[in-house]
């Protein structure tokens, strides 16, 4: 896959900041009505003791959820931690797994906040950006904002507001468990991430492509070869 848009990675944080701005207003929130069959997720895990992030990117097939495609990489840290700015710590590395991808993606879920973010553009927001297409954040743990205690019943769910607004969903994927956090990221709105998400849970809190993107990652850390590459099940060439 070929990006829309570029930018180094290799920034200063006043200059990440800066790069957060300008792509703010690219940001586009309508409803996603289209039916998806190609669903990419990402995962990213920290060696702090190496100063090395792994990172995986996976292309399911929806409804099968059998795998089409599935990469993993490694890479120096080289930003630092700073709230509100994951996407400079995983950016670099994701969009290098996304240029592997070969096959047309539908809609990416990304293990991090879209909207539900600081300046309204977490990870989720400022990889849709640069790839053009539907984009969905979820989380486990609420970044900003509030929320009304949701029930414990399976989709039980409440917004999640800040300054007023409403920036994402708390929703409940699996019976008895805490709610997860869902914003939408870019060419997608909150009602059809939490709709998309929904539709990808199975039997886990996580939604399938998110936790077989955890598994790569956990696999690929631990030294295993994970390249994936289903010819008959890409199908189409990417538009990119």
């Amino acid at each position: 896959m070929k990006p829309n848009r570029i930018h180094s990675w290799n920034i200063t944080p006043k200059e990440a900041e800066a790069i957060q701005l300008n792509l703010i207003d690219k940001v586009k929130l309508t409803p996603y009505n289209d039916l998806f069959r190609r669903v990419g997720a990402t995962a990213a895990l920290f060696d702090p003791n190496k100063n090395t992030i792994y990172a995986s990117v996976v292309v399911v097939d929806y409804p099968t959820f059998n795998i089409i495609e599935q990469y993993g990489i490694s890479a120096e840290i080289r930003f630092p931690y700073i709230s509100g700015m994951l996407a400079f710590r995983e950016g670099g590395v994701l969009m290098k797994l996304f240029r592997s991808v070969k096959c047309g993606i539908d809609v990416i879920l990304f293990h991090a906040h879209g909207q539900a973010h600081p300046r309204k553009f977490g990870l989720a927001s400022h990889i849709g950006v640069l790839l053009d297409l539907p984009s969905i954040g979820f989380s486990e743990k609420i970044l900003i904002g509030q929320y009304k205690k949701t029930g414990s019943s399976k989709n039980d769910i409440s917004p999640i507001i800040y300054n007023s607004e409403e920036i994402g969903a708390a929703l409940v994927t699996k019976h008895g468990e805490k709610p997860v956090f869902i914003s939408a990221g870019h060419n997608i709105d909150t009602n059809s991430s939490v709709r998309v998400v929904r539709q990808l849970v199975i039997n886990n809190r996580q939604p399938e492509p998110i936790r077989l993107a955890r598994v790569a990652v956990k696999n690929y850390m631990d030294g295993n070869n994970i390249e994936t590459m289903n010819e008959k099940d890409a199908g189409q060439t990417s538009l990119f």
